[in-house]
């Protein structure tokens, strides 16, 4: 289902509960949100569509993926980076890292590492932000 975008800031701030297996039904509805997003956004996490919960999708170099609790485990290469984002008016300027390694779990519950970098790495970081409750 797709849902309304969240814009409520003191809602984007709090840091999202983990996951569970029940929450897969968040996780379809944020990849047909993202879908229908898809002119102007790359990525979006639980809380963007009103779920508290850490879960993230995005364009992963042309394939959406769905992250479960991801953390980022591992970062190199500190770069400045803007960015905009569909919950928030504008453009603002973070640190960001060209290199970041993952651990995050599937859509079967299964935790997997990945090594990440230029592009898909800024959105997954910009995405896990969000799951911390971080506003660029």
């Amino acid at each position: 289902m797709v849902r309304e975008i969240m814009k409520d800031p003191a809602f984007l701030s709090q840091k999202a509960e983990p996951a569970t297996p029940e929450d897969a039904a968040v996780a379809q509805d944020l990849l047909e949100t993202l879908e229908a997003h898809k002119d102007g956004c790359v990525g979006m996490a639980g809380n963007m569509i009103g779920v508290n919960k850490q879960i993230i999708a995005f364009d992963n170099e042309g394939k959406y993926m769905v992250m479960f609790n991801p953390k980022i485990i591992k970062r190199s290469g500190p770069y400045e980076a803007r960015e905009g984002c569909l919950s928030l008016p504008g453009t603002r300027t973070t640190k960001r890292w060209k290199s970041i390694k993952v651990q995050y779990q599937t859509e079967t519950f299964q935790t997997r590492f990945k090594t990440f970098t230029g592009w898909t790495a800024q959105i997954i970081q910009h995405e896990i932000d969000h799951c911390e409750g971080i506003l660029i």
